[in-house]
């Protein structure tokens, strides 16, 4: 098959990053690359889809990345994963060839940060503003590269695994039809009837978000994770309490020891993200902070928040707010590494057992089971943009008679990725979604 063909049916099937990004696979493997980095560490704690999906579906993962490796011209595949994940390891070695192979990290936090594999792999850092191609690398999320092993085989996206855990009774990977419903993967774990004092995470604990209302939730392409946690839990209060309160404790209780600094990834990679240095500008009432170019690479991981700083106070979601104001005012980073990779870059790596008794959530951490069996949901509403780029435009009408699989919705203008029913049943169409009924 050439390159182009391979191209055209991963667009056609509507795949996007697994992992969380959500940017259209057929746009980013439109390059030259060295070297596809297939990510398995999976970053967060408590999730297990990643970890799971590797020791069932083995071949499929060496089939996405090769048809990967093909499409750019790498010469070399790396899958990367943690040295615990024995299953995973003693499946993907199996179907290893002499292009393809494991890259095995500790267990620490955030080891599935793109900027990290990258550069455990290739030894070169991504600069700020730009992609791993800079460096001669492309990412795919394992998941990723079993969608595209589906796309060759005529299969469009419109199933996901995903991690239910936290205060459920059966915590699982459960496989569920794409726009389900969240409540009903909670239900089909023995979570809460009542949520009421409860809270969800949706993606992982550190860099989820919490969502303020769980009955407008479906799982969506890149939904990894969903955690059920007691309002009331220190994690929760920290995502969510008010952004003028974190200024006001900056002020009052930040001492500057710039622990968060020192224990930042990113900052040991040489792209000066400084978040004591945001602290300080807005304790100050500071409209100058400085050197602004290594707030762009800040990833939002929150080992400054929830593991660095000994006063609870959250340097991540003010270093997202100052970010977020200078691509309003329309500064732009520059792209650079800023310094030379810090000597101790390995000595601060977080232990993840470690992070999770600081959060308070090591209780979650558990042994988790793949559920293959299809969650049964009455309708599943669509999304028309869960990916990086245009909105899907719909190519249906209300009340149409829609089956499974069928494409539903594409980009007429614009990049972004088609959009198929994953239900039988008729359609209703609105400008954010569609809805399948039984």
């Amino acid at each position: 098959m050439e390159k182009q063909q391979i191209l055209e049916k991963i667009r056609q099937a509507g795949v996007i990053g697994a992992g969380g990004a959500g940017f259209p696979a057929h746009i980013k493997l439109s390059c030259s690359a060295d070297v596809v980095i297939a990510n398995g560490a999976e970053c967060e704690p408590l999730l297990r889809t990643d970890r799971l999906m590797m020791e069932q579906y083995p071949k499929k993962i060496m089939l996405g990345l090769k048809a990967a490796m093909y499409v750019t011209g790498a010469r070399k595949g790396v899958i990367v994963l943690k040295k615990k994940y024995e299953k995973a390891i003693a499946a993907l070695q199996s179907a290893l060839d002499l292009s393809t192979e494991l890259m095995l990290m500790d267990s620490f936090y955030p080891s599935g940060d793109e900027q990290q594999m990258v550069y455990e792999v290739t030894g070169k850092v991504v600069p700020t503003g730009g992609l791993p191609l800079d460096v001669g690398a492309v990412v795919q999320n394992v998941a990723t590269l079993i969608a595209i092993a589906d796309a060759l085989a005529g299969l469009p996206v419109t199933e996901k695994y995903v991690t239910v855990t936290g205060e459920v009774q059966n915590p699982a990977v459960y496989k569920a039809p794409v726009g389900t419903p969240l409540t009903a993967l909670i239900a089909a774990a023995g979570g809460p009837e009542d949520m009421r004092g409860y809270s969800v995470v949706i993606g992982g604990p550190l860099m989820g978000r919490v969502t303020d209302d769980i009955s407008q939730e479906v799982v969506e392409k890149t939904t990894g994770g969903i955690i059920v946690m007691p309002s009331e839990h220190t994690l929760i209060r920290q995502k969510t309490g008010s952004l003028e309160n974190d200024i006001r404790l900056a002020k009052s209780v930040c001492c500057q020891c710039n622990y968060c600094t020192q224990l930042c990834p990113r900052n040991a990679l040489g792209l000066q993200v400084e978040p004591h240095k945001i602290m300080r500008a807005l304790a100050l009432n500071a409209n100058n902070f400085g050197e602004v170019n290594g707030i762009f690479s800040c990833c939002d991981c929150g080992i400054c928040t929830h593991y660095a700083c000994n006063f609870q106070l959250a340097p991540s979601r003010l270093m997202k707010r100052v970010k977020q104001e200078l691509l309003k005012a329309g500064v732009k980073p520059e792209k650079k590494v800023a310094f030379d990779v810090a000597d101790n870059v390995e000595s601060i790596k977080v232990p993840t057992s470690r992070l999770t008794i600081r959060l308070g959530i090591d209780k979650y951490e558990k042994e988790l089971e793949l559920k293959k069996e299809l969650i049964e949901t009455g309708y599943v509403r669509l999304p028309l943009k869960m990916h990086i780029g245009a909105q899907s435009v719909p190519n249906i009408g209300t009340g149409d008679t829609v089956a499974k699989g069928q494409l539903i919705a594409d980009v007429s203008q614009g990049e972004g990725a088609n959009l198929h029913a994953s239900l039988d049943g008729i359609a209703t169409v609105t400008d954010k979604y569609i809805e399948i009924r039984k």
